[in-house]
């Protein structure tokens, strides 16, 4: 597995980046190539500093940086030497499998369209992994297109159920469409008609799923628009951050407290860790042709590690191949559907 790195994009800067990088080398043994693409100088003093000196690891120098303040498109078309367009350029001409990368999120989707859709694919998505009471369960798209269509979500149904298939090992995942509540009368134009298409797909297709569902084991698969499946990522990650710091305050109020935190700290520990966004690391942009991870800005060393480790799983598993077949299959399926529901042709209509 090759596989590049944007050292660059991240808030933290070049050696944050290269001592996950680090880490995932001492485990992830699968792969053969690492580039780390970024200013030439920084990488060196990163490698130094951090001690890393591994035959696997190549550097690719890229002269220009991509910030969070720059316009998605018009940073990608005016830097074009930048270390994601760069990384992202490895996997386009075949000496990548995937690219991580902790920038620009607008800016990675944008960039990433350069690799191309995979073919019957109408848009990519951002898929995340999140925890729930007692397993995991797959959010998409979490923001890569704030717009969506039916169809979109439809397909976002078909990648999803595959991920969850493959990565979290679920041999029919429950997969349901976002709303504000369980019963059909409910929802907008928007997901009853995603509704009405994925109930046509070889996928197990629940119907509906609302809010509270999501965290109580009620779904395997979450499909929205990324508009909204933004919104409910980051609301979970602030709220569990939240939750941890009013444990830790409640604990530490009085002696008696203290004591009851110190006996039960493995359980604390054990849900910190359940909680915590960056034993997930990073977010798959699924559609493309080639394995796309979004890490998080404000990643640390484990959370670019364990980015690392969600692409060669990725890798390993096929997703790509297997949503090519999948979506090519499904598409099949929705096309009648799709022309029942478009309104009729200009020459069709009385004149």
């Amino acid at each position: 597995m090759r596989i590049a790195v944007d050292v660059m994009g991240g808030d933290h800067g070049c050696g944050i980046v290269i001592e996950g990088v680090k880490q995932a080398l001492s485990v992830e043994r699968q792969i053969s190539s690492l580039y780390l693409v970024g200013h030439q100088s920084e990488i060196h003093a990163a490698l130094k500093s951090s001690g890393l000196n591994d035959h696997r690891v190549e550097i690719l120098h890229a002269s220009e940086v991509l910030t969070m303040k720059d316009k998605p498109l018009e940073g990608i078309r005016r830097k074009k030497d930048c270390s994601m367009v760069r990384a992202i350029e490895l996997v386009r001409d075949g000496k990548a499998d995937a690219v991580i990368s902790p920038g620009n999120t607008g800016a990675l989707v944008a960039g990433s369209l350069k690799l191309g859709r995979i073919k019957g694919v109408e848009r990519p998505a951002i898929t995340c992994r999140m925890p729930s009471r007692n397993q995991d369960f797959i959010l998409l798209d979490a923001g890569a297109n704030a717009v969506a269509e039916p169809l979109h979500l439809a397909q976002f149904a078909v990648m999803g159920s595959i991920y969850a298939r493959e990565v979290l090992g679920l041999a029919r995942p429950r997969v349901g469409v976002l709303s504000n509540g369980s019963e059909e009368t409910k929802g907008n134009d928007l997901t009853r008609e995603a509704t009405r298409l994925c109930r046509n797909l070889d996928i197990n297709f629940i119907g509906y799923t609302e809010g509270f569902d999501l965290f109580n084991d009620g779904v395997d698969v979450v499909v929205t628009d990324g508009f909204t499946g933004n919104i409910v990522l980051k609301t979970a990650e602030s709220m569990g951050y939240a939750m941890m710091h009013l444990l830790k305050r409640e604990l530490t109020a009085s002696p008696v407290r203290k004591l009851g935190a110190l006996l039960a700290r493995g359980a604390f520990r054990g849900l910190k860790r359940s909680m915590d966004p960056e034993v997930y690391g990073g977010a798959a942009l699924l559609g493309l042709n080639g394995v796309v991870i979004k890490a998080h800005g404000s990643s640390r060393e484990r959370a670019i590690a364990s980015a690392i480790r969600v692409a060669t799983g990725e890798i390993s598993h096929g997703i790509t191949r297997l949503v090519e077949q999948e979506i090519t299959s499904a598409n099949l399926k929705l096309a009648p559907l799709l022309q029942l529901a478009a309104p009729p042709a200009l020459s069709s209509l009385p004149q």
